[in-house]
């Protein structure tokens, strides 16, 4: 039987697709493109409601590979109960690190040197001159050290930074140093200047940025959080940030989107960015490099990349 993919791209837009597999594309329409019973390798449409991308997953049947066009995999996993064992779960590990670890310094650096009360006094025709924060000999602790994390280091490298430090769930060391566990956490945070959370949603991270966690970092440290909103607790968060001991950096809250009048738009001390480190221009060809080899290796029967957890195996 040929194999059926779907897609979010339309595949005429796509240099270099395998021959052989019949190509449809779907982008989260209310009609199907086809029987999702003759999916075998499905893409998760990419910005979309999670429950939008799962709504076809209990129909298929046949399906062999589920490849989601995210870092992160929370938003399907839900829906994984409904396939069959044996289905692969890739992410979109290579397409993301750039832009988010980008965006990540622009955060750090617009909060530390205060840039939106800049514009905030442009818009009114003042100049508010005086001395900022630089990260310059900072101490920065990346809480989740996987190729986000890693690239964030990467770009942190110029800014002349007195060290970082980097948690995983697991430790291990690599050419830059060591990544400490996250029992580690509480020996790290209050020697941190800057906290980073760059880790994947999972039962583990969930609320892990409590008001434990917040009542160990350093008066004045700022947080930054480009991972998933629940990984912070935002009424503990807003408790912090009321004091104002800390500051924070949010391209993802819980909830998310934040909503109008929520306390979070107005805490003092906190730039909030619309999940914004994802969809930039690099995203695109990003995306389809990685959806050519893929789909070329699932048609040359090949091992696939980014595999995540195989339904029905073990922990999955």
């Amino acid at each position: 039987m040929t194999a059926e993919v779907w897609l979010p791209i339309a595949p005429e837009e796509i240099d270099g697709l395998p021959e052989g597999p019949v190509y449809r594309f779907w982008d989260g329409a209310e009609e199907f493109p086809a029987d999702p019973a003759d999916c075998s390798f499905y893409v998760v449409p990419y910005m979309k409601p999670g429950d939008l991308g799962i709504r076809p997953l209990p129909l298929m049947r046949s399906v062999r590979v589920v490849q989601t066009l995210s870092a992160g995999i929370d938003h399907v996993q839900p829906g994984l109960k409904h396939l069959p064992d044996g289905v692969l779960l890739c992410n979109a590990r290579g397409v993301h690190e750039a832009s988010t670890a980008e965006l990540t310094l622009a955060l750090i650096l617009a909060s530390l040197r205060g840039i939106p009360d800049f514009v905030r006094a442009q818009d009114r025709g003042e100049w508010h001159d005086g001395f900022r924060p630089a990260l310059a000999d900072r101490t920065v602790l990346i809480v989740g050290y996987g190729s986000i994390g890693a690239a964030i280091e990467d770009r942190l490298a110029p800014f002349e930074v007195a060290r970082v430090a980097r948690v995983a769930r697991s430790p291990r060391t690599t050419a830059r140093g060591p990544v400490h566990p996250l029992t580690d956490l509480p020996s790290l945070l209050p020697e941190a200047d800057v906290v980073v959370l760059a880790t994947p949603l999972t039962e583990g991270t969930h609320g892990l940025v409590g008001a434990e966690f917040l009542a160990r970092m350093k008066d004045g440290s700022l947080l930054v959080n480009v991972a998933r909103g629940p990984v912070v607790d935002t009424m503990a968060l807003l408790a912090e940030l009321e004091t104002g001991r800390i500051t924070a950096a949010l391209d993802v809250t819980d909830p998310e989107p934040l909503p109008p009048g929520h306390p979070l738009w107005h805490a003092p001390g906190v730039l909030i960015t619309p999940h914004a480190g994802g969809p930039t221009s690099a995203f695109l060809p990003r995306a389809k490099r990685l959806l050519v080899d893929q789909l070329r290796r699932f048609v040359n029967r090949e091992p696939l990349a980014n595999v995540i957890l195989t339904t029905g195996a073990t922990g999955a």
